[in-house]
């Protein structure tokens, strides 16, 4: 019913060939971390991000700038430049706070909670359609037993890498 049907190396060869031929002419790179940039795109410039929030952490802004310089160095093939990126990012720090949470039976808090908010003006000069301004925040929890000092830069390094990761994922994961 059923007949055999070799396939030659040729004939693998040229299936290969256009399958490759087709991914090439693809409008949008993607690439393993998510971001699908499109090819006309080159350069991302991203301003410093001064800190306004009430309770100011001095390392705070330089800190929350260099990771998303990082990040985009790192996960894209665009090129730094200090302004008039084809993406751009600008924005500032607004919120820094602690609070407690998780109060027990003796009105006292088992943990507390700090968050960190950031307003961030994302342009693309190549498609205004994905322009946005808006806030990201993100907090992370510690022991009440633990002062804010002594736990303070762990905590900054895992919101920073929160923060970051969602701003990268908003402005050119596009999904």
């Amino acid at each position: 019913m059923f007949q055999s049907f070799k396939v030659s190396k040729f004939q693998h060869f040229i299936v290969l060939f256009f399958c490759l031929l087709a991914l090439a002419n693809c409008k949008i790179k993607y690439s393993f971390t998510g971001a699908s940039i499109s090819p006309d795109i080159k350069t991302v410039s991203i301003q410093y991000f001064p800190n306004y929030a009430p309770i100011v952490q001095p390392t705070l802004s330089q800190v929350f700038t260099e990771k998303m310089k990082d990040k985009f160095a790192s996960q894209t093939n665009l090129s730094l430049v200090k302004s008039n990126g084809d993406l751009s990012f600008e924005g500032s720090i607004t919120g820094y706070s602690t609070q407690p949470i998780a109060i027990q039976g003796n009105e006292t808090a088992a943990m507390n909670r700090l968050t960190i908010t950031v307003n961030v003006k994302f342009t693309n000069a190549k498609n205004e359609k994905q322009n946005f301004e808006k806030p990201f925040s993100f907090y992370s929890d510690y022991s009440s037993t633990k002062s804010l000092a002594s736990v303070e830069s762990g905590l900054i390094k895992d919101i920073t890498d929160r923060l970051v990761d969602d701003i990268f994922n908003a402005s050119v994961s596009n999904w």
